[in-house]
């Protein structure tokens, strides 16, 4: 098969990918082979670190050239889970080896036979090592000394990913370049063919850091091309001009706080550019509870006062509803009707809405993703708000915009991002920034504790609830697991109730229906839930000013910015407020993160620091902070290559080489991954 067609070809062409498999490949946004080879490895297993078991070091993964010295034994847990446990000796000490549910390893190891295991140890009465890979001495110079492991979805396996990529590697013997000969010299670039295979199975360090350049480069390259692309679209578009405002200062005078310097001024950066003939698209930046709800609702007045209707879309149903709660407070004894359309809203409220925005008797809606399904029509839709716009990517604002004629765009989000990155990364928006607290808000006290604390912190949780105030309890994960040793929510929530009999306990977390954890959610803030144990659902959530305390289990386990908009959830109230962060880590990296959170509430420094310390692909590389849709470069380690795309990306526009036949596939990857058709959306 001809290299273009195959790379155009389904997925299910390969070799065994059947219909299941190419269901699960499509959870992953791969459908094509084309797509397969662009789902780069968001990290390496070094295979080739053996270590002595002696000078192993406890949650980092090594690999150990051992003896068994124990054969391996099926038994089964407590809990009826099947283990495998086998002893491994290397002359420095003894490591004991345990596999989950895998009853075969006893046919894998020999007695008295030497292998090679990688995986991470963990201290308990000796050192063990769980569900390590087994590598066959002899096997060791054919395997792959760095090997890739790739973001996955339940039910397929590394090793099938990697199976596939590599067949699909196999049979392109010639991938054709997206980059012109005159990039590629420009910018010092190796050829994609050599690139794409290094960067999945790269030779050794050097090879990989090379591959990567190259992909990090391609990758960043199309993303600002799109963004400019946008931005011209944008530039070119008649915007709305709307009406100078008769009711923002009234409003502004109706409320019951004081405006912040900050907020007043990014509302006049708003209001001019709604009052000029162009499109507006605008980023406004402000930490937690920095007031930019209110601020929205302002530009919201200007939109409806000049007769059009405004679109908010928050990531969550929890956020939307607090949203639809603030805006209706604010707005009321104002002649404009508010609405909320999530997926939860019923099928008779929804048919209500729905023909309430097509004849324009809604003025404000907001909602989550559902805003942007085809039966949402608009009547005059003028202004479209998305927040946390790290949850969205550039398609889905798009779709948004689209339902209305060239609306004015405002994207709001709490995750700071230093000022330089986020002009590079939001290329087509202008940026605001609220820097600036309301006067009031306490300082969250933060203190980091290990478990030696935990009777001390039990004691402090009900001083708190016995002197009227409410708790929140954070952990990594919903329900019990074998393979990852951290705190969940359920098993948390169980022995909290029967610790702390005299409160009330509660639980949320995301696998319980919509509808049951706004039921939660609403008993918390209303005072009936005394302890809130949850996962990070809350982390943008509903504002209870009555939660005085935070309580983090293996805070180890989240990024600084997650941290930070956390304990975002308390400090609201009147009453000083604390965050406690439970350190289950013995890594030195993790102490030190961790005490970044102790010395600085400035969101803009943690999220530095967080991008610094959590290694490439971390912060952005997740669906959690997934911006833009990058699948390999990591916006703070790449700054560098990140500049010389930018530059190459405007030398391309400026002179119109993406009409010229040498950057023909360039062009139409673009177009075709961000949905943009000839400088326009589609």
């Amino acid at each position: 098969m001809a290299g273009e067609t195959l790379l155009k070809s389904n997925i299910g062409t390969l070799k065994g990918v059947g219909k299941v498999r190419v269901e699960l490949f499509r959870k992953l946004g791969i459908d094509t082979v084309e797509d397969l080879l662009y789902h780069f490895p968001r990290r390496y297993e070094d295979r080739g670190n053996i270590m002595k078991i002696a000078e192993i070091v406890p949650e980092e993964s090594c690999s150990v050239l051992g003896t068994v010295t124990y054969p391996p034994v099926n038994i089964r847990s407590q809990r009826g889970v099947r283990l495998t446990r086998s002893l491994v000796k290397d002359g420095t000490g003894t490591l004991e080896i345990v596999w989950f549910n895998q009853p075969y390893i006893t046919s894998k190891l020999a007695l008295g036979k030497q292998y090679i295991f990688y995986g991470k140890a963990k201290k308990t009465s000796r050192m063990q090592m769980i569900n390590p890979t087994i590598i066959q001495l002899e096997d060791m110079d054919k395997e792959c000394v760095l090997v890739p492991v790739y973001p996955t979805v339940a039910g397929l396996t590394q090793a099938v990913i990697r199976q596939t990529i590599r067949q699909a590697l196999d049979m392109l013997k010639d991938i054709e370049d997206p980059l012109p000969e005159s990039v590629l010299r420009k910018y010092r670039l190796a050829d994609f063919g050599e690139s794409i295979r290094h960067v999945h199975y790269p030779k050794d360090m050097e090879s990989l850091e090379k591959a990567r350049r190259r992909c990090v480069f391609q990758e960043l390259l199309e993303f600002q091309l799109a963004l400019l692309s946008m931005r011209k679209q944008d530039n070119e578009a008649a915007g709305i001009m709307f009406n100078k405002s008769t009711l923002t200062d009234s409003f502004i005078k109706s409320l019951p706080f004081e405006l912040t310097d900050a907020q007043h001024r990014v509302f006049n950066e708003i209001y001019t550019d709604m009052t000029l003939p162009k499109t507006m698209n605008r980023l406004v930046q402000g930490d937690v509870g920095s007031g930019k709800t209110v601020v929205a609702v302002l530009a919201m007045l200007v939109a409806a006062e000049s007769g059009y209707q405004s679109a908010m879309m928050a990531p969550t149903e929890i956020l939307a509803q607090q949203h639809f709660n603030t805006v209706s407070r604010l707005l009321e004894g104002f002649p404009f009707r508010v609405a909320l359309l999530t997926g939860s809203t019923t099928a008779k409220n929804a048919k209500e809405i729905l023909s309430g925005l097509a004849n324009g008797d809604i003025h404000i809606i907001i909602g989550t993703h559902a805003l942007i399904e085809e039966r949402v029509q608009y009547h005059n839709l003028g202004l479209v708000i998305t927040d946390e716009q790290h949850r969205f990517g550039v398609k889905q604002r798009a779709l948004l915009s689209r339902k209305g004629n060239n609306p004015d765009m405002l994207v709001m989000t709490a995750t700071p991002i230093p000022r330089t990155l986020a002009m590079i990364l939001y290329g087509d928006l202008d940026i605001s920034i609220i820097d600036e607290m309301p006067p009031g808000r306490i300082k969250v006290k933060t203190y980091v504790v290990t478990e030696d604390y935990r009777e001390r912190i039990d004691r402090f949780i009900l001083k708190e609830v016995g002197e009227g105030r409410q708790v929140y309890i954070i952990c990594p994960l919903v329900e019990d697991s074998e393979m990852i040793d951290a705190y969940s929510a359920v098993k948390t929530a169980e022995e909290a109730a029967a610790k702390f009999k005299d409160c009330r306990v509660g639980i949320i977390h995301g696998k319980m229906k919509p509808a049951e954890k706004e039921e939660v959610m609403k008993s918390f803030a209303e005072g009936s839930i005394d302890i809130l144990v949850s996962t990070t659902v809350v982390e943008v959530g509903v504002d209870v000013p009555n939660a005085s305390l935070m309580v983090v289990e293996n805070a180890e386990r989240f990024g600084l910015a997650q941290l930070h908009q956390l304990r975002g959830r308390v400090g609201r109230g009147k009453n000083q407020s604390y965050c406690i962060l439970f350190n289950q880590g013995s890594s030195e990296v993790s102490k030190e993160r961790l005490e970044i959170m102790t010395k600085s509430t400035d969101g803009f420094y943690i999220s530095e620091q967080d991008l610094k310390l959590r290694g490439p692909g971390e912060f952005f590389g997740t669906r959690q902070h997934g911006l833009p849709e990058l699948k390999i470069a990591n916006l703070y380690t790449d700054m560098n290559i990140l500049k010389e795309a930018q530059e190459c990306s405007e030398r391309i526009y400026r002179y119109g080489y993406l009409e010229k036949e040498e950057y023909s596939r360039l062009k139409d990857r673009v177009y075709h991954f961000y949905n943009l058709n000839f400088g326009g959306l589609l």
